[in-house]
């Protein structure tokens, strides 16, 4: 009663393409590809920035904070 066995996840498989349907799990199958292809992309990236072979970041404005939007005075 713990496990499911090979029918039980047949069963889900068949409900959620019935639900969702072919073509939008395709989707968010190369939308999760596309991700952990940038999440590894960006490690290496890392890796390389340690390393020293990475170039150096472009400067910010002085005048704006990151994070932060810039205001008008009124």
């Amino acid at each position: 009663m713990g496990s499911f066995s090979i029918w039980h996840w047949l069963i889900v498989l068949l409900v959620v393409v019935l639900i969702f349907g072919t073509k939008k799990l395709r989707n968010v199958g190369k939308d999760l590809g596309g991700a952990v292809s940038d999440f590894k992309d960006g490690l290496k990236g890392g890796e390389k920035a340690a390393s020293g072979d990475a170039p150096t970041p472009t400067a910010t404005p002085t005048n704006v904070i990151e994070g932060e939007a810039k205001r008008d005075k009124v």
